[in-house]
């Protein structure tokens, strides 16, 4: 696994034990964690869902009031370097 998957799995793992049902999808360059977040969550849980989030390179909350709230939370996946990174003609 990757170290985004890592992350993402980590971000999961701790939405899940505040009670939220946590969505992972990859993408080509990044991960992607999502959550439906119940109006009667806690102080508390809410404390812990932002620490959670915060190793997330990107995250927010979208609230509707046809479909409730859902947390998403944005992991990049690092591009793997070269040797070569400026081609066959950069100059050093």
């Amino acid at each position: 696994m990757s170290a985004s998957g890592e992350t993402a799995a980590a971000l999961a793992a701790r939405l899940s034990a505040v009670g939220l049902r946590p969505r992972v999808e990859e993408h080509t360059r990044f991960t992607t964690v999502e959550a439906e977040v119940p109006d009667t969550l806690s102080a508390d849980s809410w404390r812990e869902v932002l620490d959670a989030v915060a190793d997330a390179d990107r995250f927010g909350l979208v609230a509707t009031s046809l479909n409730g709230r859902t947390l998403w939370a944005v992991v990049r996946k690092t591009v793997p370097t070269t040797r070569d990174v400026g081609g066959p003609g950069y100059q050093r």
